[in-house]
């Protein structure tokens, strides 16, 4: 039998046998390794430690240490929530269960009625499974004894279906009297499951198909302390608080109304302000990296979106329409309307990198149980650019985008990951061949760079492999952020070519970046990173200024006139000076300018930042150069008053 070579995380490599397990690679390194071995992790994917490998690539062996076991702790906990689901009430139909981001786990279930009520029993029969710490076997099953298994369970039925179709083994986990068709993997035992708790309760359409059933999604969270768990429940009570959507109402910066439409946002002026703040943050990117700007369309003839590969690889996320009996599409990305401006005239060696940047409204049907605020919505902006390149120049130009993304995650004072995203097996264009180079080249400029970065196996568009941006916030959650993407299969589409310099035409290669990702998504994230409180370059409000009576309102517009470049307000409502202050607070403004009957004689300010901290007898000069500072060196913190 043929072998083949497994790469390790430290670099080192070794040759196994075809069909080798994992937990069997643990064992051929230390037999501590093999006996602590709880899964593996190849190509990026958690596996059963009995999952056979058949092809070559990255192995990871986890353990109880790993920073990948929560996730397989988590996935018993699931399973240890539908055992006690069906322990409780009657005639649940079993969907899906396993670990999922941010700390959480879920389970599905059809014909399952309850609420927020229902958890302290649930978690009551919950304690008791895990107390008598009921192994996990894995067991394997013949199609015939798994419809005998299944033959109350529709859903889990389906999915038997499509693994005898694959020619996959059918394995099943059972725990004392519960059995879940599953492939795993799983911890040893229930009682590994140590510390957990339900959160939430949710609808989720089966197998993610807005046409199929709605189920009943239950969130958990698990971890290996109640330390541990005490601290996630504490981060959760501060995400609430950061809520985008709470503060997004409180401040005046958006809302999404269902007169205008699910997953449509509607800024109002201070969210507009931002915006505008980060478009024009990103302009000055765009023009450093030689970036023009160009627009396009809202909406094209669906023979475009069948060129680019969309209507094939996209159509069921595309808004699709008729129009005097021919079908028309809403972009659901920039890049089409790029190739054809690229396509206009013709090309030579010397024009290259040709780079089009453009702010462009896509749209994409998400199914209405996923919109969720800014964050997955049908409309938004993206911060959009396409560049066409000669092949010898793509390592230049992915190393300036990967380093202007980093600087936007330094300016915005966030800490990030980096994942190199590989080829969708079930969704690409193109040739393998062309793949591979893809990947390759991406991955030099990663090493070159000295970044640290992870695989996202399979999660790549469809035209090309990516590099994505993982932002962590304030909270230490991560969010989607800039991404950087390859393509050597829409040159071939559209037929992009350039002139070389032998006077023959050579198929150019395209950079598909978007830095923010889109400027509404990234709104949300900075709100919450920011909790409302952002630094002033950012600010919608910058400053007001507070007269302590009605006689200084002459003054303080004064005031304002002297700082007409910033974003500045009087406040000019007959309330207490404690008030006007308490306001400030509320709307989370950076500075307030105190002006009483000393400040307009001679002439000053009182400053005082929204930290509480306050400094008496200010020239308005000073407060002014200070602010500009402040503002151009896009500053996170507050350092008038020291």
């Amino acid at each position: 039998m043929p072998k083949i070579e497994l790469e390790f995380p430290d670099g080192s490599k070794n040759e196994f046998e075809r069909g080798t397990t994992v937990e069997e690679v643990a064992y051929s390194i230390g037999t501590g390794l093999g006996d602590d071995c709880v899964a593996g992790k190849i190509n990026g994917d958690i596996v059963a430690k009995e999952h056979e490998i058949t092809g070559e690539g990255t192995i990871e062996i986890i353990t109880e240490s790993s920073e990948d076991y929560l996730k397989v702790m988590r996935h018993t906990a699931s399973h240890v929530l539908a055992h006690a689901v069906m322990n409780i009430f009657d005639d649940v139909k079993l969907g899906m269960g396993k670990w999922a981001d941010n700390d959480r786990f879920y389970y599905d279930f059809g014909d399952l009625e309850l609420d927020k009520d229902d958890f302290e029993k649930l978690k009551k029969e919950m304690e008791s499974i895990i107390e008598k710490d009921h192994e996990l076997e894995r067991i394997e099953k013949t199609p015939e004894e798994a419809r005998e298994i299944l033959s109350d369970q529709p859903f889990k039925r389906e999915l038997l279906g499509e693994l005898e179709s694959d020619g996959e083994k059918i394995t099943f986990y059972r725990h004392g009297d519960f059995i879940d068709l599953c492939k795993g993997p799983h911890v040893s035992s229930t009682g590994k499951v140590e510390a957990f708790d339900l959160l939430s309760i949710s609808g989720a359409y089966w197998r993610g198909e807005e046409e199929n059933e709605m189920h009943t999604r239950i969130y958990g969270t698990a971890f290996t302390s109640e330390k541990d768990l005490e601290d996630f429940m504490e981060r959760m009570e501060k995400a609430k608080e950061r809520d985008h959507r709470k503060i997004g109402k409180e401040m005046g910066l958006f809302q999404i109304n269902e007169i205008a439409g699910s997953g449509l946002p509607l800024f109002g002026p201070n969210g507009k302000k931002m915006i505008d703040e980060l478009r024009s943050y990103m302009h000055d990117i765009n023009e450093r990296l030689g970036h023009v700007q160009v627009q396009t369309p809202h909406v094209y003839r669906t023979e475009l979106w069948k060129k680019s590969g969309h209507y094939e690889n996209y159509r069921d996320d595309m808004f699709l329409m008729d129009v005097d009996d021919e079908e028309y599409g809403m972009k659901p990305m920039n890049c089409p309307g790029h190739c054809l401006i690229y396509k206009s005239e013709a090309r030579s060696y010397r024009d290259l990198p040709i780079r089009y940047a453009e702010d462009g409204t896509v749209y994409r049907r998400e199914q209405k149980g996923e919109l969720s605020g800014l964050f997955r919505l049908w409309g938004f902006t993206q911060d959009d650019a396409h560049l066409y390149v000669r092949p010898d120049q793509i390592k230049e130009e992915v190393s300036k985008l990967f380093d202007s993304a980093v600087e936007i995650m330094e300016t915005m004072g966030m800490d990030f990951k980096v994942k190199l995203a590989t080829k969708n097996p079930e969704k690409y264009m193109g040739s393998d061949e062309i793949w591979e180079k893809s990947e390759n080249l991406l991955e030099e400029v990663l090493k070159e760079s000295e970044a640290e970065y992870e695989l996202e196996p399979e999660d790549a568009a469809f035209y090309g492999p990516k590099i994505d941006f993982a932002m962590i916030d304030a909270l230490g959650r991560e969010w989607d952020g800039p991404t950087i993407q390859l393509d050597f299969n829409m040159p071939e589409a559209f037929d992009l070519n350039y002139k070389g310099e032998d006077n023959d035409e050579h198929r150019c290669v395209m950079i598909h970046r978007a830095l923010l990702g889109s400027y509404d998504r990234f709104l949300g994230v900075l709100i919450e990173h920011f909790g409302g409180n952002f630094p002033p370059w950012l600010a919608p409000e910058q400053v007001r200024i507070l007269p302590v009576s009605d006689e200084q309102l002459e003054y303080a517009h004064e005031v304002k006139e002297k700082l007409s470049d910033f974003r500045v307000e009087v406040e000019d409502r007959s309330w207490t000076l404690g008030k006007k202050i308490q306001a400030c607070h509320d709307d989370r403004v950076p500075y307030m300018l105190i002006v009483g009957g000393d400040e307009a004689e001679s002439g000053t300010v009182s400053v005082r930042d929204r930290n509480e901290q306050e400094i008496r007898d200010v020239s308005v000069e000073k407060f002014r150069e200070h602010l500009e500072k402040e503002i151009d060196e896009k500053s996170l913190e507050l350092s008038f008053v020291d």
